[in-house]
């Protein structure tokens, strides 16, 4: 699919619209057939992690922010593109055609719409430049040793100190946060709660003195993730998003921001280019493999149009357990497609790197299991 795709249940579109969003697509492609060079291509194509190499993402960013479309879906107000579904499934899509540089940033895909939603103005006006510009990059920080999918479980402790709050404690399995130069949070400023009462959510600098950085090498000899601890981490009470004690409710409204687009079509689309890639250079060209890969293709096709539909609202679920559909979905397809990858060419280095690579994509962001179920209660199950 292109992008460009029509379903019952969204308006049908008029010549007008037919020729603005030709002219959209004829725009794309020419930006992107000359702005992608072919070392950030070869960097594209030799991503196996969440994001391409550190040099390939500046390049790329400074390309799009100067274009206006590095941040695809935020308001046009606050420096975003304000394209609709149909504009970002095909500019993804044209974008994985060509490998571009995959840009994970947790900036411009999770805090920067929180904040649109949910910050103050005078968060607005400090954050939204910075991330666009590339001066801020972010990470998270929710998963403990004993808090993962039971992130309320979490112990991070954030106790208020005039205007400050002092956070002690640790966080885990933080994606990125060696390159971050900001982390947002949660954590407990309310002794004695336990689940989801008294929780902050907060935004914090990581060269606030006290905060130490250790990596998590992968199977692979590789590394994303990290431990972060935090000894006696002075940080201003005003920099939170929410109420003191409200935590979890900011938390929730960003999961569902995160849970529906940590990966996407284009991502999947990028992992099959690659698959195939693989299988022809092994060789291997069987029927079999063929309708395996053609499968693969199908299922995307049709998460591509739930996407449509979600975003959308024409799914019939709230916000939440359609982010979970979603979620859940993309990233089990993405691990079938590595799946076929590895299986199509089980000598490649990359094939063997990309299969590791999508193993935790069903553990971050919520196991498979914990979507399941909020999506079991959505439907009414017992």
């Amino acid at each position: 699919m292109d992008g460009s795709f029509y379903m019952e249940g969204l308006p049908a579109h008029t010549s007008d619209e037919d020729a603005a969003s030709a002219a959209f697509r004829a725009a794309v492609d020419a930006f992107l057939d000359t702005e992608l060079t072919e070392d950030l291509r070869a960097a594209g194509r030799a991503t196996t992690g969440l994001k391409s190499a550190s040099w390939a993402c500046k390049v790329w960013r400074e390309k799009l922010n100067a274009r206006g479309w590095y941040a695809p879906t935020w308001p046009v107000e606050h420096g975003g593109a304000g394209w609709s579904a149909e504009q970002r499934l095909y500019f993804e899509n044209a974008s994985a055609m060509r490998d571009a540089p995959i840009l994970m940033n947790s900036g411009v895909r999770t805090i920067g719409p929180l904040i649109i939603e949910a910050g103050t103005p005078a968060q607005k006006a400090h954050y939204l430049p910075a991330i666009l510009n590339g001066e801020h990059e972010w990470c998270q920080g929710f998963s403990e040793p004993q808090a993962g999918s039971d992130l309320s479980a979490l112990s991070l402790k954030a106790e208020r100190d005039g205007d400050d709050f002092i956070l002690t404690g640790s966080k885990i399995w933080t994606s990125f946060a060696q390159q971050a130069t900001h982390m947002f949070l949660l954590a407990r400023c309310e002794p004695e709660t336990h689940g989801g009462k008294g929780l902050v959510f907060l935004l914090v600098e990581m060269d606030r003195p006290g905060i130490e950085v250790r990596p998590i090498r992968f199977i692979d000899g590789e590394y994303e993730t990290n431990e972060v601890f935090f000894n006696g981490v002075r940080t201003p009470a005003a920099n939170r998003i929410g109420e003191i004690g409200g935590g979890w409710k900011t938390a929730k409204q960003l999961m569902a921001i995160a849970r529906g687009n940590n990966t996407t079509t284009g991502l999947l689309r990028r992992a099959m280019r690659a698959a195939r890639r693989g299988a022809a250079a092994a060789g291997l060209t069987s029927p079999s493999l063929q309708m395996r890969l053609a499968e693969l293709d199908m299922r995307i096709d049709t998460l591509e149009a739930l996407d449509a539909c979600t975003d959308n609202g024409l799914t019939g679920l709230n916000t939440a357990p359609a982010a979970s559909q979603l979620k859940l979905l993309a990233t089990e397809l993405h691990q079938a497609i590595t799946e076929a990858g590895l299986e199509a060419a089980p000598n490649s280095d990359f094939a063997q790197a990309k299969y590791l690579a999508t193993r935790a994509a069903t553990i971050y962001s919520g196991t498979s299991e914990v979507h399941r179920n909020i999506l079991a209660k959505a439907i009414g199950c017992p």
